[in-house]
C-alpha cells in the first residue's frame, strides 16, 4: 500500500519537524505501507515557517491548489490513498470529489477518533486564528456538539522546533494548556497543529492524567490504511451523491483548470516526495 502524505509547511525547510515525521511515521504505519512525504513548493512562503499565510481565510483558500493538484498527482501515479497531514484539512472536501482513493484529512480523522474515545473534545494548538475554522469544520463533520475548549499553548512554531532538542519547556506548556481544557470539561485532547502532533507522539505523551491525547498523524494513517482495505476486501467506498461529493466530468475538469492558470492534468513523474517504509504491524 502506498500513501501520499501531504503536509501544509515547506517540509524540507523544517529538517527537525522532517526527521521526526520520518520516525514516527515509520513506526506508525503497517510493514507492507510506504508512506511518501510531500512539502508546500518552495516558493510557496518567504521562510520555513507559514505563519500569517495559513491563519487568514482568503490566504489559506489559495492553498487548496497544491492539494488538489497532489490528490490528482496521487491517483495518476498510482498511490492508494492520500492524507492531508494538517488541521484545517486545506483541499480536502474538493480532493475528495476529483478521485476515487480515499483522501484523509488530519482534522477530520482527529475529531472522529477523539469522539470515539471521549465525549467532549479539547483542542491544544499554538495558532489561535484557526479556532473558528476548526469550529466550523467540526460542525460540518457532525461533531461541533462535541467540541468543546480550544485553548492556546504559551509556546510557538518556533520553540516547538527547538523543543526536539529541549523537550521540557515544551511538554510543560502542553500540558498547562491541556489542564485548562480539561478543567473546562475536555475530557479527550487533540493536539492542534501537525508539528505538536509529532513532537509530543516523539516524547511518548499519550495522556493527560486521565485524559487520552489523540495521536492524530497515527489516526489519519490508519484511517487511510482501513479505508483502502475495505475497499478492496469489501468493495466500499465514498458517495458520490450530491454538490459536496458527485463527481465532476474529467474533460470539465481539465478545461477550467486551464482557463485559471493551473496544469490541467498533472504529471505523474512529477511526484519527487521521500519515502517512508513502515515497520509496524
Amino acid at each position: 500500500m502506498k500513501i501520499w502524505h501531504q503536509s501544509l509547511t515547506t517540509i524540507d525547510r523544517v529538517p527537525h519537524y522532517r526527521d521526526a515525521i520520518i520516525k514516527h511515521v515509520s513506526r506508525i504505519a503497517r510493514q507492507d505501507v510506504e508512506v511518501v512525504l510531500h512539502g508546500m513548493s518552495e516558493e510557496t512562503y518567504p521562510s520555513h515557517y507559514p505563519g500569517i499565510f495559513i491563519t487568514h481565510s482568503y490566504l489559506q483558500n489559495l492553498h487548496r491548489e497544491q492539494f488538489v493538484r497532489a490528490a490528482l498527482t496521487a491517483e495518476k501515479a498510482g498511490y492508494d490513498a492520500m492524507f492531508i497531514a494538517t488541521i484545517p484539512d486545506v483541499g480536502l472536501l474538493e480532493a475528495r470529489t476529483l478521485v476515487d482513493i480515499p483522501v484523509v484529512g488530519y482534522g477530520q480523522a482527529s475529531f472522529h477518533m477523539a469522539s470515539m474515545l471521549g465525549d467532549r473534545i479539547g483542542v491544544v494548538n499554538f495558532l489561535a486564528p484557526l479556532a473558528d475554522q476548526l469550529r466550523q469544520n467540526a460542525d460540518k463533520y457532525g461533531l461541533g456538539g462535541k467540541l468543546g475548549p480550544i485553548v492556546q499553548t504559551e509556546v510557538g512554531f518556533e520553540d516547538i522546533m527547538a523543543g526536539f532538542n529541549d523537550p521540557e519547556p515544551i511538554i510543560e506548556s502542553f500540558k498547562k494548556a491541556a489542564e485548562l481544557a480539561i478543567a473546562d470539561g475536555a475530557d479527550v485532547i487533540i493536539p492542534g497543529e501537525g508539528p505538536m502532533n509529532v513532537f509530543l507522539a516523539t516524547h511518548g505523551i499519550s495522556r493527560i492524567g486521565d485524559v487520552p491525547v489523540v495521536d492524530s498523524f497515527a489516526a489519519g494513517i490508519k484511517m487511510c490504511e482501513s479505508l483502502v482495505d475495505l475497499r478492496k476486501n469489501s468493495g466500499v467506498y465514498m458517495t458520490r451523491r450530491g454538490f459536496y461529493n458527485a463527481k465532476p466530468p474529467v474533460e470539465a475538469v481539465e478545461r477550467l483548470r486551464e482557463m485559471y492558470g493551473f496544469i490541467p492534468s498533472p504529471n505523474p513523474k512529477d511526484d519527487k516526495g521521500l519515502s517512508v517504509k513502515g515497520i509496524g504491524v
